[in-house]
This record gives C-alpha cells, structure tokens and sequence, in this order.
C-alpha cells in the first residue's frame, strides 16, 4: 500500500507534448485550474494544427471502407483496387482519402519501393490528385520502419521529395526522427539529425526534446548527455526548461537524487527558473525514498523561490510526510493548502488514511472518511482499498467485512493486497466459508486470465489452506473441492492424504 499513487506520478507532463510556440517558462496553475501533473505514461506526440506539414491518420470523412483497403502487399492487386476505387467514385478523389490509401497500402507493402509505384499509379490514375507534404510524410515513416540498418530508403524518400519540388523541413524531421526512435533505431535517428542539420533543415526543439525523453528511457543516462553537448556544441541547439525536467524526471526516477540537485544547479546557471513541475519532480524523488524532511525541504525552497505550490506540490508532500510515518505533520500541509486556496481531493484524503493505517490508527482513518465525505469530496476505489487493508492489519474485521460489504453492493474493485489481507483475516477469524465466498464473488469479476494473479493468489490461497487447519475442516473441505475443481489448488489433494473431496 505504499505505492505512489498514479495521480501525483511526475512523468513529462502532457502540456509538453503539445508543441509550443515559444519555450517560455510554464506557470504554475491558479487554485481553481486542474492541476498540472505528470502522468505515468506520456500521450502520444501530435501536432494539433495542420497545414499539409504532419502526418496524420485518415480523416474522418473518410469511408470506413476504405480506411484499411488493402490486405496484401501485391502491387498489381494495389493498382487494380485503386483504379476501381476512382472508376466507382461520382466525384474527384480528395487528397486526404489518396493519402490514406496510400497509408494503408504502406502498412502492408513489402518495400518503399512499391508504395512509390502505387503513388505514380495514383496519380497517374486520378490527374487532380496532386501529392503533398503530408503523402510523403507516409513514405516517408514507412522508409524508417524498414528492415535494415540503412538510411538508404530513408534517403531515397527525401530524394523523393526535393526532386518533385518538396524541401524537407522541421515536421518532415520529426516524423522521420519519432518513426526511427519507435522502430529501436535510436543511432541511426541521430545520425539523420546530423545529416539534417548539415543542409540547413535542423529539427526543432520539440524533435530534440523528444530524442532526450527516449534516450533517457531506452538508453544510459550518458547517452542523453551526449546528444546533448553535441548538440550544443556542433548545432547549437542548447537545452531549454523541457529539457531540464525530462532529464530530472529520469534521474528522480531512478532514485539519483543527487543527480537531480545538481541538474537544478545546472538549470539555475543556464538562466531557467524551476518552476513547479521541476520542483514537484525532485519531491515525489524523495517521497519514494521516504525522505519526508527532504521532501519538505524542497517545499520551502519553492516558497523561498516565490513560486506557489500547486495541488501536487500538496499531494505528493502530503503523501510522503504519512508514508515517512509523520501523519501529523501531514495533516498541518492539509490545513496549510487549505488556506492557500486549494481543495484537498480523494488522493489527499487517501494518503493521509493511509499513513494512520500504517500507525495503527485505522479508526482515526474511518473518521477522516466521514470528514471527507461531509466536505463534499468523493472516495475512490483505492479509498476504500487503503481502508479495507488497514482494518483487518489493525484485526477490526466486523469493520472490515461491513465496509467489503459495501464494495462489492458498489461493483467496485479490490486491490491484490486489500484483499489477501480481508481473506486473511477472515481465516484467522474461523469464517474459511466467508473467505471462500468473497473469492468465489471476486471471481465473477474478473476473467479467467487475471484471477490467478489478482484473486487467487499465493496469499489468498495460503489464507484458506491456513483456516482449513485451525478451522471448520467439512466446510473448508467444501470450499477447497470446489476450487480443486477449478484446476487451482490440486495441492490439496496430496495435504489431506486421500480424502475425498468431491
């Protein structure tokens, strides 16, 4: 129960995937705006705004039908069916729909080559198709999926492209940049970035940062380093403020925190300010090595440095400070970002129910449910998870089974852990038939492939075998027989000698 919830987890932040006009310090958000977190897992990068510059899927005035046309890589069969496409169609095909036609033949052919010929076919088939960036962009990111670690189709589609009057520029560089780094071609993205930069068409800060976060995650952290200083040193292309925070993120992220700090040294020499995601960043570092002191040292330097902390400056304090074992000191920054304008939410609440759980104070948790609650805030599933886990810990299981009770009246799901406990303690308790109950109702819920992972468990399969002993031993017979049926628990077979079950 002492995860981070997903909630304060500082991945990049999804309001730096959109590409920025200017690379300006972000500010930090006003008490009533959603928080600005970052996720686990960044979205995908697009580009929001298109001129013929980006790649994009089909449009959605297209055809279902024709959206994915094309099921073989024969060539011949392309033409034919494209040719029949425009002998069918009352009116002139857009540019849209032959690029996504072409699209889709890409997605299947076997070599750039033919998805050339096929787009000569186009055009020679339908005259008012006339290609444009986005068309070549499609070639463009089928070259760099290629097998092979040749540049060679790459260049052939750049070719391509100046010699029928189409100069690569910035967009074309972050789809071939993005389409290598996907396919593990890390080396060779760099590479065409040099290449790139050397006829005047760079990639943009948005691409560069980009290659940072995917180096940081697939490759050493020195690695990163590199790109960065060649970068600088050959191209010019210094780090910015986004920079900063991937490479802080990734140290954080590995529990470097001494990395982390001197990064923010490096950040303040280079002329940026830390705003709140870097702080934030550094705080949920600390918090996951239980370091509350220095996870509130680094809250009175944002102060010191006039920054306001936002809601996940709060949270993730709030969270460290009751997983370090001070719940107090967490409830004074409740108080505090109360009257600093912010409204405490379930992951607030949640991480404070969960240090008490952990000092033994489940009852105490219980009453700040009802607080919660009374001040118009609504639990979540790991809510009640936290508090299921904490009342049968602290051997309050007539709480425990009211409050599962009223979970499963709700459809609401259990935890790995929460339940394991809950069986535990009912098999403690002498009710192995309740614990064999709850894991046959837990068991409706879910499918067959997650249950031995999440339901039927080393713990909760232990936990009845346990109450089979000191229990009733014809019901837990019972019960065992069942799942012994089920193909789960053949052990028992062999625990009780012979016996026979069914």
């Amino acid at each position: 129960m002492g995860k981070i919830p997903p909630s304060f987890r500082s991945a990049i932040s999804t309001s730096m995937a959109t590409k920025p006009s200017s690379l300006a310090t972000i500010n930090p958000p006003s008490a009533g705006a959603k928080p600005l977190h970052f996720p686990k897992k960044s979205a995908k990068f697009s580009r929001k705004t298109h001129d013929p510059n980006s790649l994009e899927s089909p449009s959605p005035s297209v055809p279902p039908q024709l959206q994915s046309p094309f099921t073989s890589p024969d060539l011949s069969d392309a033409k034919k069916l494209f040719s029949s496409v425009v002998a069918a169609s009352k009116s002139p095909l857009d540019a849209r729909l032959h690029n996504a036609l072409l699209q889709s033949y890409a997605a299947v052919a076997a070599t750039v080559h033919d998805s050339i010929s096929l787009l000569n076919h186009m055009v020679k088939a339908s005259p008012c198709f006339s290609p444009d960036r986005s068309t070549y962009h499609v070639l463009l990111s089928q070259s760099c999926k290629a097998p092979g670690d040749s540049l060679s189709p790459v260049h052939q589609v750049l070719n391509l492209m100046v010699n029928r009057g189409v100069a690569p520029n910035q967009a074309t560089a972050d789809v071939a940049v993005r389409s290598l780094c996907s396919s593990g071609r890390e080396d060779d993205a760099i590479e065409l970035i040099r290449e790139l930069s050397s006829k005047n068409s760079p990639p943009d800060t948005y691409t560069y940062n980009f290659v940072v976060k995917h180096l940081c995650k697939n490759r050493a952290l020195g690695t990163a380093y590199n790109f960065i200083d060649e970068m600088r040193d050959s191209l010019g292309v210094k780090p910015d403020l986004v920079t900063y925070t991937i490479l802080i993120d990734n140290v954080c992220n590995t529990k470097n925190l001494r990395e982390a700090t001197r990064l923010v040294s490096v950040l303040s020499e280079e002329g940026f300010k830390p705003d709140c995601f870097v702080y934030n960043t550094i705080m949920k570092g600390y918090c996951m090595l239980s370091r509350g002191s220095e996870a509130v040292g680094v809250y009175k330097k944002m102060k010191e440095e006039g920054l306001e902390p936002d809601l996940v400056t709060y949270n993730t304090l709030i969270f460290g400070l009751s997983k370090s074992g001070r719940v107090k000191d967490a409830r004074k920054y409740l108080d505090i970002m109360v009257e600093a304008g912010h409204f405490p939410d379930a992951v607030t609440y949640t991480s404070l129910m969960n240090g008490m759980c952990r000092e033994g104070d489940a009852l105490g948790a219980l009453r700040l449910l009802e607080e919660m609650e009374a001040k118009g805030c609504s639990p979540n599933s790991c809510t009640y998870n936290t508090l299921l886990h904490g009342l049968c810990k602290s051997r309050l299981l007539e709480k425990g089974i009211e409050l599962y009770q009223m979970m499963k009246s709700s459809d609401m799901k259990l935890e790995t852990a929460a339940y394991a406990t809950f069986v535990r303690s009912l098999c403690r308790d002498g009710r192995v038939a309740e614990a064999y109950e709850s894991q046959v109702v837990e068991e409706g819920k879910r499918t067959r492939s997650c249950c031995l992972t999440a339901v039927h468990n080393d713990d909760a399969f232990g936990s009845l075998r346990f109450g089979a002993h000191y229990s009733n031993i014809e019901r837990a017979m019972i019960a065992m027989a069942r799942l012994v049926s089920a193909k789960y628990l053949i052990i028992f077979v062999e625990e009780y000698r012979g016996t026979e079950l069914l």
